[in-house]
C-alpha cells in the first residue's frame, strides 16, 4: 500500500477501536453512524454518542475529502497547488458529569498536487488536548505524562515542543488570553524529511492517537460517577460556552470544513449539547471554580513535582 492508503486504514481501524473503548466505558450508549458524500470530492463516517450513562454528547468522525485548490482556498488558507486531499480522524467528547473533563483529539494528512498528479507537500498533523471543568492535579499529571511518554517514544523534545504549541493555539484570545483548558500536545505541517520520512510521522500519529485510551478513560472511570449538584452543572455550561467560542471563532480545522464545503453536521458535532452565557460571569475568588480558571490562564509545567 502506499502511503494515502496507509494512513486511511490506520485511522479508520483508529476510529473503530476508540468507539468500543468509549461505548465500553459508557455501558449503555451505542454510536450511531453517518457515512456520507461530498459533492466536490470523497465523504466520511460521522459516528455520534449521545445520552448515554457516562457521555451526553459526543463523536468519533473519520473524513477522506479532496478536490480541486479554489480561488477561496488560495487567498484564505494560503493553498497553492491543482489538487489537494485530506484524510483524518476528529474526536470531540462531552460527558455528563463536571467532574469528568470533555476532550478533543485530530489526526490528519494533507497532501497538494500539481497539475500532472504529482505530489508537491504533504503535511501531518494533530494532537490531543483536555478540558476540565474542576482541576484534580493527579489526573492533569496522568494524562500529560502519558502524552509524554508516548512523544518521548520518537524525540524527548517533541512533548515540550508540543505542550507549547498546545497552550498557545487552544486559546480564547478575546478573553485575555484564556485557554479553552490544560492542553495536552499539539502538532501541525510536520512534512516529511529526511530520517522523519512519512513512515514516521505515521507512527507517531499511530502512538498518540491510540494513547487518548490510556489517557483519557482512566480519568472517566474515576470520575463518571461522582455526585454532583446543579451549581456544578452550571460551571460546566459557562466553560462550555467558552468551548463553543474556540471552535467557532479560532480553530482552523472548523474554518478549514467550512471553507472547503465539508459536512456542516459533522463539523458543528464538538459543541456541546447546553452551554450558558450569562453576562460578566466570574466565580469567586479561591473557589474550585476560580482555581480552574487560573489554570486556563496560566499554563503549567504540570509534570513539576511543585504542582
Amino acid at each position: 500500500m502506499n502511503i494515502k492508503e496507509n494512513w486511511i486504514q490506520f485511522i479508520h481501524g483508529l476510529q473503530d477501536d476508540i468507539c468500543a473503548a468509549i461505548e465500553n466505558e459508557d455501558g449503555q450508549a451505542k454510536f450511531r453512524e453517518d457515512a456520507w458524500q461530498r459533492l466536490e470530492g470523497g465523504g466520511g463516517r460521522t459516528r455520534i454518542i449521545c445520552n448515554g450513562n457516562v457521555f451526553e454528547k459526543g463523536g468519533v468522525n473519520t473524513s477522506i475529502v479532496f478536490g480541486d485548490v479554489t480561488e477561496a482556498m488560495t487567498s484564505q488558507l494560503k493553498i497553492n497547488g491543482h489538487k489537494w486531499f485530506a484524510c483524518g480522524l476528529s474526536l470531540v467528547l462531552h460527558p455528563v458529569n463536571p467532574f469528568v473533563p470533555t476532550i478533543h483529539c485530530n489526526y490528519r494528512m494533507f497532501e497538494l498536487y500539481n497539475e500532472a498528479g504529482e505530489t508537491v507537500d504533504r503535511w501531518f498533523g494533530g494532537g490531543t488536548d483536555l478540558t476540565p471543568y474542576y482541576l484534580d492535579v493527579a489526573d492533569v499529571t496522568h494524562f500529560h505524562k502519558t502524552y509524554k511518554d508516548a512523544c518521548d517514544k520518537f524525540d524527548v523534545g517533541f512533548y515540550p515542543h508540543f505542550k507549547k504549541e498546545c497552550d498557545n493555539y487552544f486559546v480564547n484570545w478575546h478573553r485575555n488570553q484564556e485557554r479553552r483548558g490544560i492542553g495536552g500536545i499539539f502538532y501541525d505541517y510536520q512534512r516529511p524529511a529526511g530520517e522523519r520520512d512519512a513512515s514516521f510521522w505515521m507512527n507517531f500519529a499511530k502512538t498518540c492517537g491510540y494513547a487518548f485510551i490510556d489517557a483519557y478513560l482512566p480519568v472517566v472511570s474515576k470520575h463518571k460517577a461522582d455526585e454532583f449538584s446543579e451549581s456544578h452543572k452550571f460551571w460546566q455550561e459557562i466553560r462550555r460556552g467558552r468551548y463553543v467560542e474556540f471552535n467557532l471563532v479560532h480553530d482552523r480545522g472548523t474554518i478549514f470544513g467550512l471553507k472547503t464545503n465539508g459536512r456542516t453536521e459533522s463539523i458543528l458535532m464538538s459543541l456541546p449539547p447546553t452551554v450558558r452565557f450569562e453576562y460578566d460571569y466570574q466565580p469567586e475568588p479561591g473557589s474550585p471554580e476560580d482555581e480552574l480558571l487560573q489554570a486556563c490562564l496560566h499554563p503549567r509545567d504540570w509534570l513539576s513535582i511543585n504542582n
